[in-house]
């Protein structure tokens, strides 16, 4: 019997491409099932939550995850990728700078478990392509993925990931942290607010008026409340439109 998303605890956001709001940070992880290949995007807070992800993501796309995307180098969205070995893991130039020891301070300091962050940091996965501008994936049976280097914006190291439309389906954006919708978005030590609002302007020209964004935190939104939450962020940083 073929399980479904809802079953599972994910949301379907178009034909054959979802997401789940993980428990603690509200931290969206998304899957995009291609013709015998899958792609996770970003891999949950610790080692633990990213195996049950990717039990849970081979199970709805019926095999392996064969890529992972990560959409920056903060612990909520990167501490589970050791639990894709096998997998071919993708992220902004200068992820793999990314200290494991500051990770491991930063997600205790966020109320991680001291042992689940330290057995992340140890094992801290780094990327195996470096994107640079954009990259095409082919995940087979015409399902084409973009990934798209935007930042600095709220991180050094920020990749968006495009999924164009097909058999009538919206094109689904997924922004990481640059888009947030169950709070304000954050701007830590590593943010550069003052390229925040270019890199949105970046996403929008990505996914157009009609495609569905998909935050690092919260609902999905449309191109609207990217729109509104641009203008925001100028005027919160001081930054010219």
């Amino acid at each position: 019997m073929t399980v479904t998303w809802e079953e599972l605890g994910w949301e379907r956001v178009a034909a054959g491409v979802g997401r789940c709001r993980l428990p603690g940070w509200d931290c969206t992880a998304g899957l995009v099932v291609g013709a015998g290949s899958a792609l996770l995007v970003d891999a949950g807070a610790s080692v633990a939550e990213g195996a049950r992800l990717r039990a849970e993501a081979e199970e709805l796309a019926g095999g392996r995850v064969t890529h992972l995307a990560l959409t920056h180098p903060h612990f909520d969205h990167v501490f589970g990728a050791a639990a894709f070995a096998g997998a071919e893991i993708f992220g902004a130039v200068g992820l793999e700078t990314v200290r494991a020891e500051e990770l491991r301070a930063d997600a205790v300091r966020h109320g991680l478990d001291e042992a689940a962050a330290t057995e992340a940091a140890d094992v801290l996965v780094r990327p195996h392509h470096l994107v640079c501008g954009e990259r095409t994936l082919d995940l087979g049976g015409a399902r084409q993925v973009l990934l798209a280097n935007v930042g600095p914006a709220h991180t050094a190291h920020d990749l968006v990931v495009l999924v164009p439309g097909a058999s009538g389906s919206p094109e689904v954006v997924f922004c990481g942290d640059l888009v947030e919708e169950s709070g304000e978005p954050q701007a830590g030590p590593d943010a550069v607010p003052s390229h925040w609002p270019a890199a949105l302007d970046r996403l929008l020209d990505l996914g157009g008026e009609d495609a569905l964004y998909v935050p690092g935190h919260g609902a999905v939104v449309d191109a609207a409340f990217v729109r509104a939450q641009c203008e925001a962020l100028a005027a919160r940083f001081g930054v010219s439109r």
